[in-house]
């Protein structure tokens, strides 16, 4: 990575979007927030303690801090800023300016993971649903019942989720094209508009309403009792207290030290209560990076950044995946309208299609066209990584417009695998919360990855040879695979090396123009850092609850399940101190 400039990287993430015109208005006044505040008013002179600590107010960390704040005093710790007011967050069409804004306040923090993939993390209230592409879907039965969790409670959590954020999406020509043609190419049945993970074909909910405003984990708040729930933001957490008194069973974690967005030092501490706790929903990036800066983790790792060892255990940072994803360009006749993720093929092969189309030409919006496809960037795929410069964007960007606009007129359709197989790992350059941890995911190191790529690639094939998809294109009767791979070489946007037989052999076209979809987790998985309640092994009092504990990605798209485990673990941790009876 140290091949890429700074303002080359970032000129990089200016295109990494899905885009969707849209109309909006400001929702923030009707819903009855409690008051975001700044980390600066916190005042450690008052002593105030709280029941929980909550660090991360992103997407279970939201619905967690309102459940809990119904019976107790909560404290919601959130590195970023506020997702309301923010046209970048709320107005589709400006989706792609904040993952192209490097200013430390930015709602998305970029970074390039050692496979060469670009990639972001969440820095909002609200987290991952504050920058997402929306689409929301639940996990199967079977991802439940792996999980250990009280199915009644779930299917009481979806719909709590549910009547707050999720609405139906109204379908776009693309997503109409693409249902129709998967159940063409046999990925059947049509399973209608229906939140449920079924195999077929379905639309799925968006957290975009009529208008195309987006409604995020942060509107969860308003669920929360104001009098029990204060939310900080810009409280960037550097590392959790421990008690580690001589005599004492285990360490017990008691506070958290966090830094304000001025920089100053403050300490914010539980209440003595047996039940007290500090709760890490921080993310798959953001929680085992916490828990090694607090002294949790391997302890060659520990001593290698001078971190006091609080607790060894060799797991944490490990088992890091990504679902690939993979997708086929195709060129358009005219310009098809915008859509996000609307339309699902769940296939039997363990593989998911969606599509994406259009892009967003608002007053104040900067002018790509393909997303994190985009056609503008891709050629520098083509460019030896020694030559890779931001002189290179500049001269590409400046030849472009004047290229005819229907050269960048189309759409994708995406393959992503159910998974993955292979893993990977996460270790600390330095010392420095608001530092990038170095990340590995390991892309179809494990062969049945790769195998159900080709199986995807072949899937989206056959739905392009159908009549539906036909009328799109440019010459009104498909182009050959081949022309349309190697279309989609140079669209796919990441910074491994690309091969010339990418178009005769599938296997290589998926390991060359591998991207993500941010569904990464683990780090911090159940049985080996976290128990079945996500309480951490070997200490008392900290919990991680978000998708770092999760060994494979909940359903299509994660977050509607990570939004409901924040409320899930709300009610269960109620109910253990409460009893099953807990109003909530």
């Amino acid at each position: 990575m140290a091949l890429i400039s700074r303002g080359f990287f970032f000129k990089i993430l200016a295109f990494l979007c899905f885009i969707r015109s849209s109309q909006g208005r400001n929702h923030f006044n009707t819903l009855d927030l409690p008051s975001l505040m700044k980390a600066s008013s916190f005042s450690t002179i008052k002593h105030e303690t709280y029941d929980y600590i909550i660090v991360g107010g992103g997407t279970a960390g939201c619905p967690l801090a309102a459940t809990l704040s119904q019976k107790y005093r909560v404290l919601l710790l959130e590195r970023g800023g506020s997702p309301y007011g923010n046209r970048n967050i709320s107005y589709l069409e400006n989706f792609h300016i904040c993952l192209a804004d490097d200013s430390p306040n930015s709602p998305s923090q970029a970074f390039i993971s050692t496979d060469g993939v670009i990639n972001a993390r969440a820095r909002v209230l609200g987290g991952g649903t504050s920058v997402n592409a929306g689409f929301y879907s639940r996990a199967d039965s079977s991802f439940v019942q792996d999980a250990g969790w009280d199915a009644e409670l779930v299917n009481q959590s979806y719909p709590w989720i549910e009547e707050r954020v999720v609405h139906w999406p109204n379908i776009s020509p693309w997503q109409a094209a693409l249902r129709d043609g998967l159940l063409e190419a046999g990925v059947s049945p049509y399973n209608g508009y229906t939140y449920d993970h079924l195999f077929g074909t379905k639309v799925g909910g968006t957290i975009f309403d009529e208008t195309g405003y987006r409604h995020t984990a942060a509107d969860l708040l308003a669920a929360g009792n104001p009098n029990n729930l204060r939310v900080l933001l810009h409280a960037s957490v550097n590392r959790i207290i421990f008690n580690t008194e001589q005599g004492k069973r285990k360490p017990r974690a008691i506070g958290v030290e966090f830094k304000d967005e001025n920089g100053g030092n403050k300490h914010a501490f539980l209440t003595r209560n047996k039940g007290s706790e500090i709760i890490v929903s921080a993310g798959a990036i953001g929680s085992p990076q916490l828990l090694l800066l607090s002294g949790i983790g391997p302890r060659k790792e520990l001593k290698k950044h001078n971190i006091s060892v609080v607790l060894r255990n060799e797991h944490v940072g490990k088992g890091m995946s990504d679902n690939p994803l993979n997708s086929i360009f195709i060129p358009t006749k005219n310009a098809p309208k915008q859509s996000l993720i609307e339309t699902v093929g769940i296939t039997e092969g363990g593989v998911f299609i969606e599509a994406s189309s259009g892009f967003s030409q608002s007053p104040d919006s900067i002018h790509c066209h393909h997303g994190i496809m985009s056609a503008e960037i891709g050629q520098l795929s083509t460019i030896p990584p020694k030559q890779r410069n931001l002189a290179s964007v500049q001269n590409y960007v400046h030849n472009k417009y004047s290229l005819p606009k229907e050269v960048f007129s189309g759409g994708f359709i995406l393959s992503k695998i159910d998974g993955p197989l292979s893993t990977g790992n996460l270790v600390l350059v330095d010392t420095d919360i608001n530092s990038n941890p170095t990340v590995t995911f390991n892309y179809f190191k494990h062969p049945k990855d790769l195998s159900r790529c080709v199986y995807g690639i072949k899937t989206v094939d056959r739905i392009l040879k159908t009549n539906h998809f036909s009328n799109f294109t440019l010459n009104g009767g498909g182009y050959p695979t081949e022309i349309l791979l190697n279309m989609s070489v140079t669209a796919n946007i990441n910074l491994i090396p690309k091969h010339t037989n990418d178009s005769t052999s599938l296997e290589q076209f998926c390991r060359d123009t591998v991207v993500t979809i941010w569904h990464y987790h683990g780090g911090c998985h159940v049985g080996k850092v976290v128990d079945q309640q996500y309480r951490v092994i070997g200490v008392s009092g900290l919990r991680v609850i978000d998708g770092s504990t999760l060994f494979r990605s909940p359903g299509t798209n994660p977050q509607a399940t990570v939004m409901m485990m924040g409320r899930y673990m709300g009610v269960r941790i109620l109910r253990g101190r409460l009893g099953r009876t807990a109003g909530v």
